[in-house]
């Protein structure tokens, strides 16, 4: 289902369904107030097939007079002004909203994924309290909010309605298989068919999720929540409510992943390199491809370290060898008045590429294991040309 039809359906049903959440009571045939207690569950939805649903999703479930809603921080609109540079500079705003659960449940039941549900154990005055700010949340002044996908998303948002409604803050533990993990160990563990998202966001994401994180941080993995507050005890016994009815993903071949890619890179190079270094001739288009794809790679990393707001993009180490001056390649390479300016940039990029080997240890930063290949391809093409053009000079032929 399309975004916009989301905001379109989902979005005008709030005003609806929390008119029915309204705290009042109701009058008993022997004229006593009756007191309607909400019953608020944690809903946790299984992973899905698109990048942005490999985590799994989390929602809440009112069932209040006679009203049984879903309650989403989960909603974007793709087709909003700008969307696409907005989320790479990291203002990415997304929405809460409400919708009958019965339909909630049916988008979830089409994409075939499964669907979990926890009863909280709140006392009256807390379930209450959810709801009244739940309903704040919902007023259209207030429903926006800006996303952060590790620190402030449609996990951690339930979390913090549920401490705030009970006065305290939740202790929580994560099971043992996520002893020692940072933010991005977590999203590998859950990117492992999807390797080339997984590169993206090792080019893109810097040292700072590289940390080891407490029990608390892995609460924005929706899947790691539900587990934390099963074994908590704030809730009841954890029930599929809907059965995963999608195939498992299919793991991408060992040829194509970024590490096979990169390995044929790597000896496409040097194959290219000792042809060269034989012929004493440069093959400059194989500089102006790679290079080319390096400076645009570059361009993004350069962009999400300095203009982007996204707190997880700086400090990146990768500018060391991705950044825009490896466009000088394809820009100068067929130049002759340029060789100079070529050859000074192959001494930079040697001189950064060491650097990058010997302060990657003590960086704090995980790298990719693609990445290794691919800058020794780059390696080997920078010391290929320098040789060749020093070669070329001595002996008076260029």
């Amino acid at each position: 289902m399309s975004l916009n039809l989301i905001l379109r359906r989902v979005l005008p049903v709030l005003f609806f369904a929390f008119s029915c959440i309204g705290i009042s009571g109701t009058e008993s045939e022997a004229g006593d107030t009756l007191v309607d207690i909400p019953r608020i569950s944690l809903i946790t939805c299984g992973p899905g097939s698109d990048i942005y649903e490999l985590e799994g999703h989390t929602a809440l479930r009112v069932r209040y007079n006679g009203a049984d809603v879903a309650v989403n921080y989960g909603l974007f609109d793709f087709d909003a002004p700008n969307f696409v540079y907005r989320f790479v500079k990291g203002e990415t705003d997304y929405m809460v909203g409400a919708a009958p659960f019965d339909y909630f449940l049916r988008q979830y039941a089409r994409a075939g994924r499964a669907v979990y549900e926890q009863p909280l154990r709140l006392s009256s005055d807390a379930a209450f309290r959810l709801v009244a700010l739940l309903d704040e949340n919902l007023r259209p002044e207030n429903r926006t909010y800006r996303y952060n996908y590790v620190k402030d998303n449609c996990a951690t948002r339930p979390l913090e309605m549920i401490e705030r409604a009970i006065g305290d803050t939740l202790s929580l533990k994560a099971r043992e298989y996520t002893e020692g993990w940072t933010f991005r160990d977590a999203m590998r563990h859950y990117h492992a068919g999807y390797p080339w998202y997984q590169f993206g966001i090792d080019l893109a994401l810097g040292s700072g999720i590289d940390y080891v994180l407490a029990d608390r941080e892995k609460a924005f993995v929706p899947v790691v929540l539900m587990e934390m507050v099963e074994d908590n005890g704030i809730a009841d016994e954890t029930t599929m409510i809907l059965a995963p009815g999608n195939e498992a993903v299919s793991a991408t071949p060992w040829w194509m992943t970024p590490l096979a890619v990169g390995v044929a890179v790597l000896l496409a190079v040097v194959a290219v390199a000792a042809r060269d270094v034989k012929r004493m001739k440069v093959t400059r288009w194989v500089d102006a491809l790679l290079f080319g794809i390096y400076g645009i790679a570059g361009l993004l990393i350069t962009f999400l370290v300095f203009i982007s707001e996204h707190e997880a993009t700086s400090p990146n180490w990768l500018l060391l060898w991705l950044n825009p001056l490896c466009l000088i390649v394809p820009a100068f390479i067929y130049i002759k008045s340029c060789r100079k300016l070529v050859k000074l940039y192959g001494i930079v990029n040697f001189v950064a590429l060491f650097l990058l080997s010997i302060l990657w240890l003590w960086s704090g930063q995980s790298g990719n294991t693609a990445f290794i290949p691919l800058i020794l391809a780059d390696a080997i093409l920078t010391i290929r040309y320098l040789y060749i053009t020093q070669c070329l000079k001595q002996t008076n032929r260029i």
